[in-house]
């Protein structure tokens, strides 16, 4: 009952956003580029750090995002810069996680992400430097599992998210997180235009993940034949299996069959593996994710010109319904 009452006061954000509104982590896609043309913008770039196959390279892109936001906001002329966030997978195959978060900490990434583990390795050393911990999770057992280590917001991701999705529909997963938990909350699902990020608002939540609308942009990572494939498919090309990770993720079914494979029947992995680039067996490699937001796919666009479609949603909606 005390947490249930703390849940209805609810602090502020402690960045300045134009809109409240993450531009996901995506492997292979999110790389500096991504993320500053979305800091740029205000909003908050995000990257998983196993989107580097050494360390070296890691603290390569830790330095070049870092210098390149401190460059944005000394030419920002008063308009919001929105942070930065790295993403570290926390499941015990990662051997790598001590080294990312040792890089998270020596570049001081504002928001640490964790993703298929638990976020307790993570919280000391982040809140050590004064950054916000933000968890990855996708049912309420593990948002509470995850409350329970000090993190500072939870992302709940439901179903239609790309990528590793969930299966709980967010307009019950947020308000019922949200009843007893009064940290950040960060909806992730099938968003894709300035409505969805101000129903996720109403539901509860305070920030919105939004991927594949970013995946099909100019600065992002993604091969040119991945881009266009997210202009010509749609929710009904998607296929969520465990087969290429051993966690349930949402795939397109055109590049599944591409590597020989039947989508109707595929074998899922007995155990998840998340050593990223870096492992042996790579089941995902030229398999390309999606969420249930690719029918919004109209064109490829910089970065610029899709937040600005995204505002002006947004500010409508704003002014209709408040």
């Amino acid at each position: 009952m005390e947490r249930a009452a703390a849940a209805q006061v609810r602090k502020p954000f402690p960045h300045a956003l134009s809109l409240p509104l993450i531009a996901a982590p995506m492997f292979l896609i999110s790389g500096p580029a991504l993320v500053l043309a979305a800091c740029r913008e205000g909003l908050v770039g995000a990257f998983p750090t196993p989107n580097c196959r050494t360390a070296e390279a890691l603290e390569d892109w830790f330095r070049r995002i870092s210098s390149g936001h401190e460059a944005l906001r000394r030419e920002a002329n008063g308009k919001p810069v929105g942070p930065w966030a790295a993403t570290i997978v926390t499941h015990r195959t990662n051997d790598r996680c001590e080294a990312d978060l040792a890089l998270a900490a020596k570049y001081k990434s504002p928001i640490v992400i964790t993703a298929l583990g638990s976020p307790r390795r993570a919280v000391d050393v982040v809140h050590g430097y004064g950054g916000l911990v933000f968890a990855d999770v996708n049912s309420l057992a593990l948002a509470r599992k995850a409350a329970d280590c000090g993190v500072d917001g939870l992302i709940l991701v439901s179903s239609g998210a790309g990528g590793h999705t969930g299966s709980m529909a967010g307009f019950s997963f947020v308000p019922q997180v949200r009843q007893w938990w009064d940290g950040f909350i960060v909806y992730a699902g099938g968003v894709c235009d300035g409505a969805g990020i101000r129903a996720a608002e109403v539901l509860g939540a305070d920030l919105c993940y939004m991927g594949t609308m970013f995946i099909a942009t100019a600065e992002s990572q993604a091969q040119p034949e991945y881009k266009r494939m997210l202009t010509q498919y749609g929710p009904d090309d998607l296929v969520v299996t465990k087969a290429f990770t051993g966690a349930n993720a949402s795939m397109l079914r055109p590049t599944i069959v591409a590597a020989g494979l039947d989508p109707d029947n595929l074998q899922p992995r007995k155990q998840m593996e998340f050593r990223g680039q870096n492992s042996n067996s790579q089941p995902w490699k030229g398999i390309w994710s999606a969420g249930q937001g690719i029918a919004f796919v109209d064109r490829v666009k910089p970065v610029a010109e899709l937040v600005s479609e995204l505002s002006a949603q947004y500010a409508q909606v704003r002014k209709r319904h408040g």
